[in-house]
């Protein structure tokens, strides 16, 4: 299986869509309740496929079980809500900041849990990355002033809960089908965000006209996009979708200065353009015979580098000469 660092990303850049399709429920509806909907309206859709997707959920060992309860609970649900309180309890700048440490906690629990180790040329595209990211995200990189603490705390907690999704997906992805994967996600994900209502007190209801952009939303950047998410990660280091994953913000930026109205600094085009640079340059090296990510470890599921899943060997079978692999 040829690896899909490219695949990651193009799902990625379809998460950047959200915010065109968000906007007609901007200042209608709380986030607790547009999250909500986003689940029900997916796992309506994907009824069907629910029934199979819970027999291959029982028949997981407790560990892949857990990984899924996170993954649909934590990264889908909580790491939203924890994110959007950031923004509303501080200034927007925090939560920016914090975000930037996610691609680092990918990296550290990739190689706890996955095996995954980097070769030296990774730094190559890695820094170049989360610079651009850095410049991407304010208009002066050099005036940055994050306050308040508990904002940057909760940002903090959805950048942990976001990149261990990451990692948790590549190694759920080992024993399951993405199709699998995905119904799991929103499944487990129903349950958690009607919690997160409850918390904060949001309303459940919505009107006809807002059916019509939460549709939109759930099955373009939500189910689209994670159904290409998971297919490129059954065969992307968990190390190099996070990075992939930066294709979000930047399609986001290119959405917000072409349809709705924004504008970008010199710096922040720049920081774009490197962006695009670095992962499309790490999808090509990965592409080749001596890809910057390995695996020395245990392969996901706990079997050793290179074990089949139910699609076929793995990316780290020896006859592809590249390893196996992020809400």
């Amino acid at each position: 299986m040829r690896d899909r660092t490219w695949l990651v990303a193009a799902a990625a850049a379809i998460w950047g869509t959200d915010a065109l399709l968000r906007k007609p429920l901007a200042g209608q509806l709380p986030s607790a309740t547009v999250v909500f909907w986003e689940h029900l309206i997916v796992v309506l859709v994907l009824l069907p496929w629910l029934p199979a997707a819970g027999k291959a959920f029982r028949a997981l060992d407790w560990r892949s079980r857990s990984a899924l309860l996170v993954i649909g609970a934590g990264a889908s649900a909580v790491g939203t809500a924890l994110f959007t309180q950031a923004l509303r309890l501080g200034d927007p700048v925090t939560p920016l900041v914090m975000q930037k440490l996610q691609p680092v906690i990918a990296l550290v629990t990739a190689a706890v849990l996955l095996g995954e180790r980097l070769r030296a040329g990774y730094w190559a595209y890695a820094v170049p990355a989360l610079a651009g990211a850095w410049l991407m995200s304010f208009p002066d990189p050099f005036e940055v002033r994050p306050r308040a603490a508990s904002a940057a705390l909760l940002a903090f907690g959805a950048a942990v809960l976001w990149a261990v999704g990451t990692v948790l997906g590549r190694l759920v992805s080992a024993e399951l089908s993405s199709r699998d994967v995905t119904v799991l996600r929103f499944a487990i994900g129903l349950p958690a965000s009607a919690l997160v209502v409850l918390a904060q007190g949001a309303p459940v209801a919505v009107t006809a006209g807002q059916l019509p952009p939460l549709v939109a939303l759930a099955l373009v950047p939500g189910l689209l996009g994670l159904t290409l998410y998971y297919l490129g990660l059954r065969a992307t280091a968990a190390s190099r979708a996070t990075l992939a994953e930066l294709a979000f913000p930047a399609t986001a930026a290119l959405i917000g200065v072409t349809l709705l109205g924004g504008s970008l600094s010199v710096t922040q085009w720049l920081g774009l353009a490197v962006v695009a640079a670095a992962v499309t340059a790490l999808g090509l090296r990965e592409s080749g015979h001596r890809p910057v990510v390995e695996l020395t470890g245990a392969a996901p599921g706990g079997g050793r580098a290179g074990r089949p899943g139910p699609d076929g060997p793995a990316a780290g079978d020896p006859a592809h000469g590249r390893p196996s692999r992020p809400s």
